[in-house]
């Protein structure tokens, strides 16, 4: 680790914790799916009632203010003191915690007209499946509360070159979760899995704490919205919040089009396939982008696009290397896992492998995103994310409405696969990202080598677990690791620049 550069030393540090915490992600699924194994409806309620408390979260302090406020606290750092960026935070969290509470209460009030509203979160859902969500996505409102101030303490740690509780808080976030599910569902049913989420939301915050203070944390009781710091962090949300609004909106109507589908489970197969796909997408794509938001910051500040662009596109270099052929190598032994692993019947263990292999498509295109909005935001021009979401909301709406009209028979990984609009949206930034900092973008060998070893990691990943001896589950485990490991090979001299960073 001594011989790391900074960038790839916090780059490693976060992706392990990001690993620990999809572990146990991972790991609550498998409870909570098995518990309600034979009630699947009441998943596709508990997974649909989550959508508005996350795009509030995401639209104020949890997204749009937590992404804007890293590179203006950086700044703040760099070229000020210590002191007026925690006044700064002071202010920037004030705000964000009152005006989250006063559209979360906003929500409450109004939650079954939403939920009932043709373009609400859910109207294929019967009338007792409407009336329980509302009343979940009222309780889910209160981990958002505490999540407005987790999400900025996160990103100040971050803007301080802080990474270890920012990456641990995730981790207690899902030890609530399953402390819910094991302890609390049994006495509380459904409603148990929203108290572990609110446990979990307090966890989530409470271990971030002590760290602030040792950055020298004071907190400035106060609101004043004609503080300059404030007005510009604003300035910066508004675009990041519609760009977040744009992105959310996508989840919601994911959910809106599966409820219409007669598919059961086809609301849970959309959540958990592309939780699946999360995990190497976070491990990598989020893990690299976190820790590169800050490095990309100060050298905006110092105007050196040159090595702006040389860390953008090795950066990019190695995530295309690898999430190529990790897609393939995934989509090719996942199926024993899925039905191993979350004990669902045949027909809905059947749809939740095709939709994570819809979303295993999409992979690239995910840590693609990842890295060139940060890139935008880095250089405190959020509108081109913002242009570039819209570009993606219509395509999505568009080849979803499109395929569950054409082809209704396939539900939910027709959805899935609209998010390749996703990989469109992210080449449209690289595009623009090249043409702002005048650095081209050059992917070609890693793409070219990626796509090889996807292809060669796939076949390997499926004869193993096709005609190993042995049961499926474990010649499936063996496939993955043995096709991963010649893919890695391939790819190996992209990948190797992670260390480089």
């Amino acid at each position: 680790m001594k011989n790391l550069t900074p960038l790839a030393r916090n780059s490693l540090i976060v992706a392990f914790f990001f690993f620990i915490n999809k572990v146990l992600a991972l790991v609550e699924t498998m409870i909570v799916s098995r518990i309600y194994s034979d009630q699947v409806e009441l998943l596709d309620i508990f997974n649909a009632a989550n959508n508005l408390p996350d795009l509030l979260f995401a639209l104020i302090s949890g997204g749009a203010l937590a992404m804007a406020f890293i590179p203006l606290l950086t700044e703040y750092l760099t070229t000020k003191s210590r002191e007026a960026a925690w006044d700064l935070f002071s202010r920037v969290a004030n705000f964000g915690f009152i005006v989250t509470g006063v559209f979360a209460l906003l929500i409450a009030i109004f939650a079954q007209q939403i939920v009932d509203s043709e373009i609400g979160i859910a109207p294929g859902f019967g009338e007792e499946q409407r009336i329980l969500l509302a009343q979940l996505m009222r309780m889910n409102l209160i981990a958002t509360m505490i999540f407005s101030i987790s999400g900025l303490v996160m990103a100040s740690l971050q803007a301080n070159q802080h990474f270890v509780m920012p990456a641990i808080a995730p981790i207690m976030y899902n030890v609530g979760h399953i402390f819910g599910a094991i302890f609390l569902v049994p006495r509380y049913g459904i409603y148990g899995l929203v108290y572990g989420v609110i446990i979990g939301a307090a966890l989530h915050l409470l271990v971030q704490f002590p760290m602030l203070f040792k950055f020298g944390f004071r907190w400035t009781p106060a609101l004043d919205i004609r503080h300059t710091g404030l007005i510009e962090a604003l300035k910066l949300m508004a675009p990041r919040l519609f760009t977040m609004a744009g992105i959310q909106l996508i989840f919601i109507a994911r959910d809106n089009l599966a409820s219409r589908l007669d598919q059961v489970g086809a609301v849970t197969s959309l959540t958990y396939g592309w939780m699946i796909m999360q995990v190497p997408e976070t491990i990598l794509g989020t893990a690299l982008a976190t820790a590169l938001l800050p490095t990309l910051s100060e050298l905006a500040s110092k105007q050196d696009w040159k090595k702006f662009g040389e860390t953008v596109e090795r950066s990019l270099r190695v995530l295309i290397a690898l999430t190529l052929p990790i897609a393939a190598v995934m989509s090719a032994g996942i199926n024993p896992l899925v039905r191993g692993v979350f004990g669902f019947d045949e027909s809905i263990s059947s749809l939740l492998t095709w939709t994570t292999r819809a979303y295993l498509a999409t992979l690239t295109g995910y840590v693609i995103h990842e890295i060139a909005v940060r890139a935008f935001y880095a250089r405190k021009e959020p509108m081109i994310p913002f242009y570039a979401v819209i570009i993606r909301l219509a395509l999505f709406l568009g080849i979803g409405i499109l395929g569950i009209s054409l082809f209704p028979e396939i539900g939910a990984p027709i959805i899935a696969i609209a998010e390749l609009a996703l990989l469109i949206e992210a080449v449209i930034l690289l595009v623009w990202l090249s043409r702002r900092t005048h650095e081209p973008v050059n992917t070609n060998t890693a793409i070219i080598k990626g796509l090889i070893s996807a292809v060669v990691g796939g076949v390997v990943t499926y004869l193993i677990a096709l005609y190993l001896p042995g049961g499926a589950i474990i010649t499936a485990l063996i496939g993955m690791i043995v096709g991963g490991l010649v893919a890695l090979a391939i790819v190996w001299s992209e990948a190797k620049q992670l260390f480089r960073l």
